[in-house]
């Protein structure tokens, strides 16, 4: 069995190594067979090695592990326990065990995991197990650092209390060097301010006899230069424990300048706060600057500075630093506050004035907004405002006489809602361009509450902002008139134009006739005089018949007479065919027309296309001079790729474009103003009135085109820059193969 060993066998004071050392240890004699030995190690499972004992005196070691092995290798009934263990057995005696660092390094220097402490005659003691004793160590370190940590919170806690039970920056800073110096028991420890300009000077102090007071003295530049004050404003804390060590890092001015005050250690912590209010610039976030330093000076001897006490002096610099930040702002507000309360005396002055004045103007606006709707709501037209998602948000009472709904009623309503599903498709695109930021009118037909259709003009003029340097577009105005009695008056002159020039036209063809007799001279010869006066009067002849055909036809065109034999045909023949048809009085211009046509199938009849691009030829001729050339193309285009149109272009009702083809007559005449364009499709509107004299136009040419190229389901418009030339574009679908 093993022997009994007592605890008193160690030395008092030890109180880990009672933890640590078994003092009953498994220990046997030499002689001991093996199966007794195993039979015991078996019944204690908790050893992890057995002591072979000689008049106790440890003579080996064996771990649970070499006993097994030792059974496998031979008969275990055969063998005793010196046979077994391992000899010499590493030792430590019991007056060594306050060395904590010698036990650990045998442990570490002999890779072993039991020590058997004897006394000074070699008797066995006990056993350490080195799995026991890491575990010891570090359940007693986190034993002393929450013991550390809890003392460091209560001093950090009184010193804190000490600081802010005054309010004064020179108390405080007195009561903080006085209290950490007792604290760390340094000899000295003070606070130095940093000036303006780069030099600084201690402002309190707490040493010990019999070290000399620095306070007083001002630390030169050099001392203390800018890269140091940059690396302390961003936070760096310096621990020397040797100023005089060749790893201190300091300068040798700094080292000859603190030598005379006897330090040979040092500890440095920053105090950081942010910059006044009035300091930072507009909008720009506060910057650290460095105020000072709290530092403590340990002169009898070098001195390694603990975590407990950087922390400590670093939680104290805050303080101090939250301290200085609380006082700035407390004189800063207590300035803020006087100007403010003269401030706001003067606001509440403009305040009353303020209010009085809004009164006024709330009062103006009620007044100007009732005679604004009395305006709107008397005037015979739709007007109507509608927001970015078609939305009416606002509307007058005529829609309530024409539609029957009240503007209550349609406030908020869409416009899809209101004009129904059908009539909203054919605006949709007018609508979807007015909210791009184009203005559009167009002219439709609107069914009234009444059951009967009106004609209706109608204008949108979009709605724009300006945000953030960007056109917002907000929504836009609508306007609508009804022209139901100015189109039944058009209709009347039309008719009663064509009426006058049916019946001019049989005596203007005799009389057109007779002068051409006449100009032959086979009716006899005129004077010089005479024969000018016949060119004259044969010259107008020739306008007015034209005028005549013109008006004839473009009323027919209106009145549905006229029906285009649309079939398909090649478009590039039919720029040729107009190319060739204006060649003779082109040459006689001196003008050259040159065509690129590409060999498209469009569905259209021939003869009005030939027709259209004549008169835009005959249009270019007259506006162009000698040597100018006139080109002539067609190319396939879908709507999406057509060429840009003014944003005051006048959008003409139709459908949603299929595929197209896109003819196109580009001169370099005298070119056409941009508030024209719009107007010259018009009947008799020509760009200078004394062009129908010069010229010889009639003012009906360009609105006969349009006719035409509408009655084929396209679109005609024109492109123009003073002084450079002018294009005419108009569209005509393509044939249902070709767009396929």
């Amino acid at each position: 069995m093993p022997p009994t060993l007592e605890a008193n066998k160690l030395s008092p004071g030890l109180t880990i190594w009672h933890r640590v050392v078994a003092l009953q240890p498994p220990a046997f004699s030499g002689q001991t067979k093996l199966p007794k030995v195993l039979a015991q190690v078996v019944a204690h499972r908790e050893w992890g090695c057995v002591l072979a004992l000689h008049r106790n005196k440890v003579l080996g070691i064996a771990t649970c592990q070499d006993l097994l092995e030792a059974m496998v290798r031979q008969d275990p009934s055969q063998l005793r326990l010196s046979q077994v263990v391992t000899r010499p057995v590493i030792t430590v005696r019991q007056s060594k065990l306050q060395d904590m660092s010698l036990v650990l390094e045998t442990f570490a220097h002999h890779d072993i995991c039991y020590l058997p402490v004897v006394d000074d005659q070699d008797h066995l003691v006990g056993v350490i197990d080195k799995a026991r004793l890491l575990q010891t160590l570090q359940e007693q370190g986190a034993a002393v650092q929450q013991r550390h940590q809890a003392q460091r919170a209560q001093l950090f806690a009184e010193i804190t209390l000490k600081i802010r039970q005054s309010l004064q920056l020179k108390e405080i800073l007195q009561t903080t060097v006085n209290e950490v110096q007792r604290l760390l028991k340094a000899d000295r420890v003070l606070i130095y301010q940093v000036l303006a300009d780069g030099t600084g000077k201690p402002i309190s102090e707490a040493v010990v006899e019999p070290y000399p007071e620095i306070l007083g003295h001002a630390f030169p530049e050099e001392v203390f230069p800018e890269d140091y004050q940059t690396l302390y404003a961003q936070g760096r804390v310096q621990a020397i424990s040797d100023v005089h060590a060749p790893d201190s890092g300091l300068a040798d001015c700094l080292v000859e300048f603190i030598t005379q005050w006897g330090i040979r250690s040092k500890l440095i912590v920053p105090i950081v706060h942010p910059l006044k209010p009035e300091q930072s610039v507009g909008d720009a976030p506060l910057r650290n600057h460095l105020w000072g330093l709290l530092i403590a000076h340990q002169c009898r001897s070098p001195r390694q500075w603990t975590e407990f006490e950087l922390e400590l002096m670093q939680q104290l610099a805050d303080q101090i630093s939250i301290a200085l930040s609380q006082g700035q702002m407390l004189e800063y507000l207590e300035e803020r506050v006087k100007l403010r309360t003269a401030e706001l005396t003067q606001a509440n002055w403009a305040l009353h004035q303020e209010i009085k004045e809004r009164k006024q103007i709330e009062l103006a606006l009620r007044q100007s907004e009732a005679q604004l709707r009395l305006i709107t709501n008397n005037l015979p037209v739709l007007i109507a405002y509608v927001d970015g998602d078609q939305r009416y948000r606002f509307n007058n009472q005529a829609y309530e006489y024409w539609l029957g709904q009240t503007p209550e009623a349609i406030q908020g309503m869409s416009m899809k809602a209101l004009m129904g599903e059908i009539y909203y498709q054919t605006i949709q695109p007018y609508v979807e361009t007015a909210l791009t930021g184009a203005q559009v009118s167009y002219e439709s037909e609107l069914t009234f509450k009444d059951g009967r259709s009106h004609s209706v003009s109608v204008t949108y003029i979009p709605h724009i902002e300006e945000e953030a340097g960007a056109s917002q577009i907000k929504g836009f105005f609508a306007l609508t008139m009804d022209i139901s009695d100015r189109k039944a008056i058009e209709r009347m002159k039309d008719e009663f134009i064509a009426v006058v020039s049916h019946e001019l036209r049989t005596p203007l063809t005799s009389l057109h006739g007779s002068l051409k007799l006449i100009a032959t001279g086979r009716l006899g010869h005129l004077s010089e005089e005479g024969q000018q006066m016949l060119d004259v009067a044969d010259e107008n002849t020739d306008r007015l018949v034209r005028l005549v055909n013109n008006v004839l036809d473009l009323q027919r065109i209106e009145s549905g007479e006229v029906t285009m034999d649309a079939h398909d045909c090649d478009a590039a023949d039919l720029v040729v065919q107009a190319a060739e048809a204006m060649q003779a009085i082109a040459r006689q211009q001196g003008i050259q027309i040159q065509t690129q046509p590409d060999s498209i199938a469009i569905w259209a009849d021939p003869d009005y296309i030939v027709q259209t691009l004549t008169n835009l030829i005959g249009n270019a001729i007259k506006f162009s001079t000698p040597g100018n050339v006139i080109d002539l193309t067609v190319q396939p285009y879908f709507e999406s790729a057509l060429p840009p149109r003014p944003s005051n272009a006048t959008f003409h009702h139709r459908h949603t474009l299929p595929a197209m083809a896109l003819f196109c007559v580009q001169d370099q005449g005298q070119g056409i103003p941009s508030d024209k364009l719009n107007s010259i499709f018009e009947r008799f509107q020509q760009v200078d009135s004394s062009d129908s004299r010069k010229k010889g136009g009639t003012g009906l040419g360009l609105t006969i085109c349009r006719k035409i190229v509408e009655q084929h389901g396209g679109q005609i418009w024109a492109e123009s820059q003073m002084g450079v030339g002018s294009c005419f574009y108009f569209t005509v679908p393509l044939s249902a193969d070709s767009a396929a």
